[in-house]
C-alpha cells in the first residue's frame, strides 16, 4: 500500500467521524463536507515527488495529453510514458460491456441489464470481467463505467448507463469498480457531469441547480470516488455556462474539495476547449491528442501566464494513481491470460439475472415442449449483442436464439422461422433498372473504379428504403445519385463512426447504410460511382418497399397461425452520438406485432431495445420479455428464461413511459432537448419514478417493476431508527414469502416517504434499499434492509451540506414505485 492510499484511508475515516459528530449535535449529515474540511493539500509519496523532480517540462506535458500508439490493438488512446525515467506508457481502452479493441473479448450484457439484477455482488463479478481481460489485451485504463442516470427516455447511451435512481446507480458503480480495480485495471467514471443526452452533446449547456446537482445526478460519482476510482472522465456540455471539462465548481470544488478525490480527470474524445482555463480549473488530462495540452501547454508555462505548478499538479495525479496500482515500480502483477470461459459464464449469469418479464397473461411463459412455436423476426436469427459507439465488442462467438430454441424445444416440438422485419432488404429486380446490372454483388477490382449511368423504373408511388452494403470504409463507400442527389452522404465529424451496433453491419460483415424516401410512380436516374481504392471494393444496392414489407408481415402471420406459441423479436438499435427521436419500435415492427398477436394471442415479444419502449401492442400479447442488449450469451439466456429453466430475475430500472407525450421532459423542449443551446434540469429532483409520483401520471411499467414465473408475498413490516456509528440509518425489516410452487427471485423494495421537517424540495418517496432473494416454493425469509441516512438528507443550497430529514416518516416495503404492499413508519431523529 502506498502512502498516498493510508493517507486517503485514513482522512476519510476522520471526515466519516466528523460527519456522524455532526449529524448528532446539529442535523446535518454531510461527510464528505467534514472530509474536505479535514484534508489538506497532500503529496503523492516520495516515489512520484522525486520522479516529478526529475522530469523535464516536455517530458510532463507528454503525461497529459494522448499521442499515437505506435503498436495499437485499436484501443481509443495512448499516453507515452516516458522510457528515461522507466515510467510506462498507459493504453486506454473503452469498455462498458468488455473491453473494446480489435482483439476477440467477453461481449458482456448491456450495463443497464446489469442494472436490472439489482445486485451490487453481480457488479463487481462484471467489473471482475471486464479488469481482467482488460489487463489480459494490454490495457491499463478502462474507460468505464458510465453513472449518468436515465433523466430522458431517448438519450442514446441508456443502454451503456444504470437506472434514473441515485442510491442503485451508486452502489452498482462502486461494486463494479472494485471489481475492475481489483484486477489490477485503472477504472474511469464517466462521463462528469449532467452528460444525460447525445444531442447536441458537445455544445448543450445545462442549467440546473444545486441541490437537484447533489441529489441526483453527483450521487453516483460520489459513489464512484468512494469506491477509489483511478480516474474521472470529464463530459462535452457544459454545466450553469461553463463547459464541464473547465468547470472549476465540478473539478475542483466537488470532486476534490469536497469529496477528497486524489486521482485524474481527463476529458472526453475532443472535449478540451481551452489550455489555462482548463488546467487551473482541474483538469488534468486532454484526449485523445494535444490540440490544447502540448504546444499552447508549454508556451502558457514559457511565457508566464500559467505557473508550472499546475503542470506538476496534473502530472502528479497521473503518477500517483499509476504507483497505486504498481505501475511505477514494477510491482504491478504480471499480466494473466484471457480466461473467455469464465468471461462467458459471467455473461450467461448476468444476462438470466438481468431478464425482466414485464407482462405474463394466461401462462403463456414458460413455454413448453410439443406442437410449433414460430420464431418471428431479424434478431431472431441475428444476434443483437451490443449497442453501437464506444459499448461495441468483438464477441468469441454470439449464437441464433432461432438455434437455442431448437436445440432446448427439443424434437418433440417444430420450430418454424418468419423473418417478419427486413433489417437488410432485398435485391432490386433486374427489370426495374435501365440498363439492367447485377446490384447483388459488384466488385470493384484495387486501383479501379465502376460507374452506372442509367434509371430505376418505380411501378407505382411507395415508400422506399435503399439499403447500401458495402465492404470498404465507411467515407470510400459509393457515392449513389437518385434524382442528382447523393443517397449516402457522409455524416460529419465522427458520425460515420457512430452508426448502431445491429444495423450498421450486414450478417457477412459488409458495412451498412440506409435511406428512407417516398419515390414517385416512374422513372428516376441513378447514377453510382465507386472506387477499388487500395484493397478493392465490394458493394449491394438493395431496398425494402411498401410490398416487400406486406409480404414479410403475410409469412409471418402464415407462421404464427400455424403454431401453439410465437416468439417476436423485436429491436431497437441504439449507439453513442444519436439520441432516439421516438419511444416507438423502429420501421414497421408495431404493425407485424399487430398482425401476429391477431391471429395468436400466445405471442411472446422479446425486446432487444436499449431502453424504455411504448407498446400501443400490448393489450393483445400474451408476454413481453424485455432482454435489452444481452452480450454474447444473450441466446442462451433468453431461452432459458423463456422456457422456464431459470426465473426471470431482472427489475426494471428506469419507468417505462406510456408514450412520448407522458414521461418528464414530454412537451418542454426547454427540458428536452434544450432552446437556444440551453436545456432546463427544471423538474428538479423529480427525476424517473419520483416525477410519476408528484405528477399523478401513470407509466406503462413503474421502475422496479418485473414478474416471477412465481408468487410472492411481503409481511410484518417494522422499520427503525438506528442513529448511532457507521450505521447511523433505518433498519426496516419485513418478512418475504414465496406463495408459489417453484423457487424464484424477489426482489423487495424498500421506499422512504418525506420529511415533515425540511421546508426543501423533496420527492413523495424515495428508494432507500433493496434486497434480491432467492427462494424456494413456499419458503419464507425475514430480511432486513438499511436505508443510510445520506438517503434520508437533502441538500441543502443555503448551507451547502446534507441535512437529515428529521421526524415522522412514511416507510413501505415494495414490488415497485407501483406496487408499494406493506406501509409503517419511523421516528427520524
Amino acid at each position: 500500500m502506498t502512502d498516498t492510499v493510508s493517507r486517503r484511508s485514513a482522512l476519510r475515516l476522520l471526515g466519516g467521524a466528523i460527519a456522524v459528530a455532526s449529524a448528532a449535535t446539529t442535523g446535518l449529515v454531510s461527510p464528505s463536507h467534514a472530509y474536505a474540511q479535514a484534508r489538506p493539500e497532500a503529496g503523492a509519496g516520495p516515489r512520484v515527488e522525486g520522479l516529478l523532480a526529475r522530469l523535464t517540462l516536455d517530458e510532463k506535458i507528454s503525461l497529459l495529453h494522448g499521442a499515437t500508439d505506435p503498436d495499437s490493438l485499436g484501443q481509443a488512446g495512448y499516453i507515452p510514458g516516458v522510457p528515461r525515467l522507466k515510467i510506462p506508457p498507459l493504453r486506454l481502452t473503452d469498455g462498458p460491456a468488455g473491453v473494446r479493441v480489435t482483439a476477440h473479448a467477453t461481449a458482456l450484457p448491456a450495463p443497464v441489464l446489469l442494472a436490472s439484477a439489482f445486485d451490487p455482488e453481480l457488479a463487481r463479478r462484471y467489473g471482475q470481467v471486464v479488469g481482467r481481460e482488460g489487463r489480459a489485451l494490454g490495457q491499463d485504463v478502462l474507460l468505464s463505467p458510465m453513472v449518468n442516470l436515465i433523466r430522458t427516455p431517448y438519450a442514446g447511451r441508456n443502454f451503456e448507463t444504470l437506472s434514473e435512481d441515485p442510491l442503485l446507480a451508486g452502489d452498482l458503480v462502486a461494486a463494479e469498480i472494485k471489481g475492475i480495480q481489483g484486477e489490477g485495471l485503472i477504472a474511469t467514471v464517466k462521463h462528469f457531469a449532467m452528460n444525460n443526452q447525445e444531442k447536441d452533446r458537445d455544445s448543450i449547456d445545462v442549467r440546473v441547480g444545486e441541490q437537484t446537482m447533489h441529489e441526483i445526478e453527483l450521487r453516483g460519482f460520489e459513489a464512484a470516488v468512494g469506491a477509489g476510482t483511478g480516474a474521472v472522465m470529464g463530459a462535452y456540455n457544459k454545466v450553469n455556462g461553463t463547459f464541464a471539462c473547465e468547470n472549476k465548481t465540478l473539478l475542483t470544488d466537488i470532486l476534490r474539495g469536497q469529496w477528497g478525490f486524489e486521482g485524474w480527470v481527463m476529458t472526453d474524445w475532443f472535449a478540451a476547449h481551452s489550455t489555462v482555463a482548463a488546467i487551473t480549473a482541474g483538469l488534468d488530462m486532454e484526449m485523445p491528442d494535444g490540440t490544447y495540452f502540448d504546444a499552447p501547454l508549454k508556451s502558457a508555462v514559457q511565457n508566464g501566464s500559467l505557473p508550472e505548478s499546475y503542470v506538476d499538479r496534473a502530472v502528479r495525479r497521473v503518477l500517483g494513481v499509476m504507483d497505486r496500482f504498481g505501475l511505477l515500480d514494477g510491482s504491478v502483477p504480471p499480466r494473466p491470460a484471457r480466461d473467455a470461459k469464465a468471461g462467458a459464464a459471467v455473461a450467461l449469469e448476468v444476462a438470466k439475472a438481468g431478464a425482466t418479464l414485464l407482462r405474463n397473461e394466461h401462462h403463456t411463459l414458460p413455454l413448453t415442449s410439443g406442437g410449433t412455436i414460430a420464431v418471428i423476426g431479424p434478431t431472431g436469427t441475428l444476434p443483437f449483442v451490443s449497442g453501437g459507439g464506444s459499448a461495441h465488442v468483438v464477441p468469441d462467438h454470439a449464437d441464433s436464439p432461432l438455434d437455442a430454441i431448437r436445440a432446448r424445444a427439443g424434437s418433440r416440438t417444430r420450430v418454424t422461422y418468419a423473418l417478419g422485419e427486413d433489417l437488410f432488404g432485398k435485391a432490386i429486380p433486374a427489370s426495374a433498372l435501365t440498363p439492367a446490372f447485377d446490384s447483388e454483388g459488384r466488385r470493384v477490382d484495387a486501383g479501379k473504379s465502376w460507374q452506372y449511368d442509367g434509371s430505376l423504373t418505380v411501378t407505382e408511388t411507395d415508400e422506399w428504403t435503399f439499403v447500401l452494403h458495402f465492404s470498404s470504409a465507411p467515407t470510400a463507400r459509393p457515392q449513389v445519385l437518385l434524382d442528382g442527389e447523393e443517397l449516402f452522404p457522409i455524416a460529419a465529424g465522427y458520425g460515420e463512426y457512430f452508426s448502431g451496433g445491429l444495423v450498421s453491419a450486414d450478417p457477412d460483415g459488409l458495412s451498412v447504410r440506409r435511406r428512407t424516401l417516398t419515390l414517385a410512380q416512374g422513372s428516376h436516374s441513378l447514377k453510382i460511382t465507386a472506387e477499388g481504392g487500395d484493397a478493392g471494393l465490394l458493394f449491394r444496392l438493395r431496398r425494402i418497399t411498401g410490398a416487400t414489407r406486406a409480404q414479410d408481415v403475410a409469412e409471418a402471420v402464415t407462421a404464427a397461425r400455424a403454431a401453439r406459441g410465437v416468439v417476436l423479436f423485436a429491436y431497437e438499435d441504439a449507439t453513442e452520438g444519436l439520441d432516439r427521436t421516438s419511444l416507438e419500435l423502429p420501421g414497421n415492427q408495431a404493425d407485424l406485432i399487430d398482425a401476429v398477436t391477431a391471429v395468436n394471442p400466445r405471442t411472446t415479444v422479446v425486446l432487444n431495445t436499449s431502453s424504455s419502449t411504448a407498446m400501443p401492442w400490448l393489450a393483445r400479447t400474451g408476454a413481453v420479455l424485455q432482454m435489452y442488449y444481452p452480450g454474447q450469451e444473450g441466446a442462451a439466456a433468453t431461452t432459458a428464461v423463456l422456457f422456464g429453466d431459470c426465473d426471470p430475475g431482472g427489475r426494471l430500472t428506469q419507468s417505462f413511459p406510456v408514450d412520448d407525450a407522458h414521461h418528464p421532459v414530454a412537451g418542454d423542449p426547454r427540458r428536452y432537448p434544450g432552446v437556444n443551446g440551453i436545456e432546463e434540469y427544471s423538474e428538479g429532483i423529480h427525476v424517473g419514478y419520483r416525477w410519476y409520483d408528484a405528477e399523478g401520471v401513470r407509466p406503462l411499467y413503474p421502475f422496479g417493476h418485473g414478474l416471477s414465473y412465481t408468487s410472492f408475498s411481503y409481511e410484518d413490516a417494522a422499520a427503525r431508527w438506528n442513529g448511532h456509528g457507521h450505521g447511523l440509518g433505518l433498519d426496516v425489516t419485513f418478512t418475504v414469502r414465496n406463495t408459489g410452487r417453484r423457487e424464484g427471485v424477489a426482489v423487495p423494495q424498500v421506499y422512504v416517504g418525506r420529511s415533515p421537517k425540511l421546508q426543501l424540495d423533496q420527492a413523495v418517496r424515495v428508494l432507500g434499499g433493496y434486497r434480491r432473494l432467492v427462494l424456494r416454493g413456499g419458503e419464507r425469509r425475514r430480511v432486513t434492509v438499511h436505508v443510510d441516512a445520506r438517503t434520508l438528507s437533502s441538500w441543502d443550497a443555503k448551507r451547502h451540506a446534507w441535512v437529515l430529514g428529521s421526524g415522522r416518516r412514511a416507510v413501505w416495503v415494495a414490488a415497485s414505485a407501483g406496487d408499494l404492499r406493506v406501509r409503517t413508519s419511523v421516528d427520524v431523529k
